[in-house]
C-alpha cells in the first residue's frame, strides 16, 4: 500500500523534529499505522535557510497555500502558531478535503467551535494532541482512556516557563525579574514573555482540557486569568514558611452550579505530586469519579517531545482514514449534538482558600481590626505568620491563611482592608488549593 502524503506547514524547532522523528523511526510508525507515512511538501517563510532536518525529499516552499492546495497530500500538519494565518489555512486544507495536525493551542482555544464544525461537515478529521503539555499524552488520556468516568477537576502545570521562574525563586530565593531574564537566554522564554508569565498560553491549553474533559464548547474568552508577575521572592518565602509552594496552575472544575475555569498563582500544600514539580517540565492531575486522581507528567515543549505527539495523532489520523466520519473518536470527547451548555462561573461564585500578605503599620491593634474585618465576612483564620519589622522601618508585614469562602466574601473583606489607615498599599492576595 503506497505511503501517506503529508503537508508541512511551518520548519521551525517542532517542524524539523516532526521529520526527523519520522525518518528515524519510519519502519515502527508503518508498523503502528498500517502504511508509511511520508512530509512531501513544507511552507516556510525562508527556504533558503539550513534547516535542523534533512529536506532533501522535501519540496519547500515560501507559499502556505502552496501546502493546503497541494493535490498530493491527504493530511497536513500545522506549526506556524498564533491566529492568523493559521486559522484560514487550516480552513482551506478542510474545505480542501484534507486531514489537519495542529499543534497550535492559540488557534484551536480560540477558533476550534468553528473548525471542528467545519471538518464535520467535510467529513474530515482535525487532531491536536500536541496543543496541550507538549510530549504528554493528556489529550488521549482524558479523551479515550478515561472515558467511563465523570471527570470532576483537573489541575495542571501547563506553561514551562512560569514553572522554571517559579522553581528558581524557590530553591534559589531569586527575584522574578532576574529569573525572567535567565529563562530568555535559554531559551526557555520568548523576548516577548507576556503570553507564559501572564497565564494566556496556561489559558488555552486549560480552555481545550476543560471542554474534552466536561464536554463543554471551547470558551477561552470565559477564563479567568493572572499571571505570576506580582509574586515576590518574599511570597515564596512566607508560604515555604507555612509549608506551601507556589505554582502556576490551570484549574477546571465542575459542579452542579457550573463549570469553573481558572488560571493562576496558587499555594500547594508541599506534599502535593503537583507541588514537586520543577523547572520546564508540566503536569496535569485529574480526578475522575471511577479512578480516583491520576498524575500525568512529562516534557512540556521541545523538538522531539512535541514532534512525539504530532507523530502520534498522524498515526491515529491515518489509522482512521477509512472509518466512517460518525464513527471517529469525536474531538471534544463528546458527540458534538451533546455537548453541555453548563454556565461558565464567575470567580466571584468560586470557593477557595487565601494567602493574605500585608504591609502593616507596627503599632498595637492592627492585627485586631484586620481580624474583625475578616470575621465580619464569615472568614476564618487557619494560621498567622508575623514578621518583626527591618531595622529602621516603621511597618511589618502580616501573613495570613484563611480557610475557604466565595470569592465574594474575600474582595469585600480585602476592600475593607485595603481602607485601614494602617494599611500600607494593596493586600497581595494568592489562592490556596489542597486538590482533594
Amino acid at each position: 500500500m503506497s505511503s501517506v502524503k503529508v503537508g508541512l506547514l511551518g520548519l521551525g524547532t517542532v517542524g524539523a523534529g516532526t521529520v526527523n522523528l519520522l525518518e528515524r523511526n519510519n519502519d515502527e510508525i508503518a508498523r503502528r499505522a498500517g502504511r508509511g507515512i511520508e512530509v512531501v511538501v513544507a511552507a516556510t517563510r525562508h527556504p533558503e535557510r539550513p534547516r535542523g532536518c534533512s529536506t532533501a525529499d522535501i519540496r519547500v516552499t515560501s507559499d502556505p497555500f502552496e501546502v493546503v492546495d497541494d493535490p498530493e497530500t491527504e493530511i497536513v500538519i500545522e506549526l506556524i502558531g498564533g491566529y492568523e494565518p493559521a486559522r484560514e489555512l487550516v480552513l482551506r486544507a478542510i474545505d480542501n478535503g484534507k486531514h489537519v495536525v495542529t499543534a497550535n493551542k492559540a488557534l484551536i482555544a480560540k477558533y476550534g467551535n468553528e473548525i471542528f464544525e467545519r471538518a464535520r461537515a467535510q467529513g474530515v478529521s482535525v487532531s491536536f494532541e500536541a496543543a496541550v503539555a507538549g510530549g504528554i499524552p493528556i489529550i488521549k488520556s482524558i479523551r479515550e482512556g478515561l472515558t467511563g468516568n465523570r471527570i470532576e477537576w483537573l489541575a495542571g502545570i501547563i506553561n514551562g516557563t512560569a514553572n522554571f521562574i517559579l522553581s528558581e525563586m524557590f530553591y534559589a530565593g531569586r527575584e522574578f525579574g532576574d529569573v525572567l531574564s535567565e529563562a530568555q537566554r535559554l531559551g526557555y522564554a520568548e523576548a516577548d514573555p507576556s503570553f507564559d508569565i501572564e497565564g494566556v498560553d496556561a489559558a488555552h491549553k486549560l480552555t481545550i482540557l476543560a471542554s474534552i474533559a466536561f464536554g463543554i464548547p471551547l470558551q477561552f474568552d470565559k477564563i479567568h486569568v493572572e499571571g505570576i508577575g506580582h509574586v515576590t521572592r518574599e511570597d515564596v518565602a512566607y508560604a515555604e514558611q507555612m509549608g506551601y509552594r507556589i505554582k502556576h496552575l490551570g484549574i477546571a472544575r465542575q459542579s452542579e452550579e457550573g463549570v469553573e475555569l481558572r488560571v493562576h498563582p496558587t499555594l500547594l500544600p508541599e506534599r502535593q505530586l503537583l507541588a514537586n514539580v520543577d523547572g520546564v517540565m508540566n503536569a496535569v492531575m485529574v480526578m475522575g469519579d471511577a479512578v480516583g486522581p491520576t498524575l500525568y507528567y512529562g516534557a512540556g515543549a521541545g523538538a522531539e517531545p512535541t514532534a512525539s505527539a504530532v507523530v502520534a495523532d498522524l498515526v491515529d489520523v491515518v489509522r482512521s482514514m477509512n472509518v466512517e466520519p460518525d464513527h471517529r473518536v469525536p474531538h471534544l470527547a463528546f458527540q458534538s449534538s451533546a455537548l453541555s451548555d453548563a454556565p461558565v462561573l464567575t470567580m466571584a461564585s468560586v470557593e477557595t482558600a487565601y494567602y493574605l500578605r500585608l504591609e502593616v503599620a507596627d503599632q498595637p491593634g492592627v492585627l485586631a481590626d484586620i481580624t474583625r474585618i475578616l470575621g465580619d465576612h464569615g472568614i476564618s483564620i487557619e494560621a498567622i505568620l508575623q514578621k518583626e519589622p527591618a531595622p529602621g522601618a516603621d511597618t511589618v508585614p502580616v501573613i495570613l491563611l484563611t480557610h475557604r469562602v466565595f470569592e465574594r466574601q474575600m474582595d469585600e473583606a480585602q476592600a475593607r482592608m485595603e481602607a485601614l489607615e494602617a494599611v500600607q498599599g494593596r493586600v497581595t492576595r494568592i489562592r490556596c488549593e489542597n486538590l482533594q
